[in-house]
């Protein structure tokens, strides 16, 4: 679940058979009757029109029966029409009521920015700046966690490369984690200036390690750095010599990776 903020109102969105439901609950929590606009957001016409040519691209299983004969009842005195009422009838999914804790109504996002238009066009602007906001605040962590992960698997080539050519026959478990810490620290230093000891101590309330604070390049870099120093101790060149080299090499990909970005910022 996430949260938006709009206008000094926060707007929770929850994924729903793997989309976005922004909650109309939400939007209108601030403001006297709210609640009862929903309602009478339904019972306009024009909403309902709205709503069944949405359902109509995105649901195959919506009542168009159902729908036709909401159809000719919208626009008469008489006609009501609540949340609930117009899920259970045309089986809609575009609109879902929700119970429990973050309990109210909530919409795709298409339908909840037509919503907002309704309630407010200056609203619904705002919500569909926070909206793009969030989206690009997840795709840029989805990014980061992408090259966490490919950090950790060229990783497990870097500690192969270790145990094959670094880590003498017959030695103990701590013996050869210190060989592992040893090598891991010759990155961390090569890329980040410093051990992970050195990090921990600098840093005692972070949880994580120091890998875990780094950003999108130094991933990147990162991964570059541990595929190379593989390739270097399976070339039998010295420890002190490698860290040399990867610095270089880190500090050369770092200005690279930075230019780039900036340059598309730029952009």
């Amino acid at each position: 679940m996430s949260r938006l903020i709009v206008d000094d109102v926060a707007i929770q969105v929850i994924k729903f058979e793997e989309e976005d439901y922004i909650s109309l609950t939400d939007m209108v929590r601030n403001i006297e009757n709210g609640v009862v606009l929903i309602e009478k957001w339904l019972r306009n016409k024009n909403t309902i029109e709205f709503l069944g040519i949405w359902e109509e691209l995105y649901n195959e299983q919506f009542d168009y029966d159902e729908y036709n004969s909401i159809m000719n009842e919208a626009g008469l005195n008489r006609f009501a029409m609540s949340v609930k009422q117009w899920v259970e009838r045309t089986n809609s999914k575009g609109i879902i009521a929700k119970a429990g804790r973050y309990g109210g109504t909530y919409a795709y996002k298409d339908i909840a920015f037509e919503f907002a238009s309704w309630v407010s066009p200056k609203f619904k602007l705002y919500l569909i700046k926070e909206f793009e906001r969030l989206k690009r605040e997840e795709q840029e962590q989805l990014g980061w966690n992408a090259k966490r992960e490919l950090a950790k698997i060229n990783y497990r080539i870097h500690t192969d490369a270790i145990k094959e050519n670094l880590i003498p026959k017959q030695v103990t478990n701590q013996q050869t984690a210190i060989v592992y810490a040893s090598e891991a620290d010759v990155l961390n230093v090569a890329l980040f200036g410093k051990t992970a000891k050195e990090w921990r101590e600098r840093n005692a309330e972070k949880r994580g390690n120091i890998r875990d604070y780094a950003s999108i390049n130094e991933l990147i870099c990162l991964s570059n750095l541990e595929s190379l120093n593989a390739v270097l101790i399976e070339e039998g060149i010295s420890q002190k010599e490698r860290l040399v080299k990867l610095n270089e090499i880190a500090i050369h990909q770092m200005i690279i990776l930075e230019e780039k970005a900036e340059h598309l910022y730029l952009k």
